[in-house]
């Protein structure tokens, strides 16, 4: 499987059993993310030491409903709270990590 060009390209991944090994691990975790498995998606975030790691480590918080947590993942990410609802912030992760 090529990598996907567009979000509507990474959607018709979503059928595979798993992300394309080739893919990042940001990718990767959103693609977990998307799938509805929260734990995978938060396990590979937690292992990136990076802003891409962190950004989606404070999403993914924001997620559960701990704001808290999630407010110290966006600082170390340099980012903002953002005023957006889940899903367009979730768009927004996986079309970031698809123009990488």
């Amino acid at each position: 499987m090529s990598f996907p060009k567009s979000y509507k390209e990474f959607e018709e991944t979503l059928a595979q059993h798993s992300p394309p090994p080739t893919w990042s691990g940001a990718l990767k975790a959103m693609w977990f993310d998307v799938k509805g498995d929260w734990e995978s998606s938060h396990n590979i975030a937690q292992d990136m030491y990076d802003n891409h790691g962190s950004w989606i480590h404070a999403y993914l918080h924001r997620k559960e409903g701990d704001k808290y947590n999630a407010g110290y993942w966006y600082r170390m990410a340099g980012k903002t709270f953002p005023s957006m609802n889940l899903e367009d912030e979730q768009r927004q992760l996986v079309e970031y990590f698809l123009a990488e």
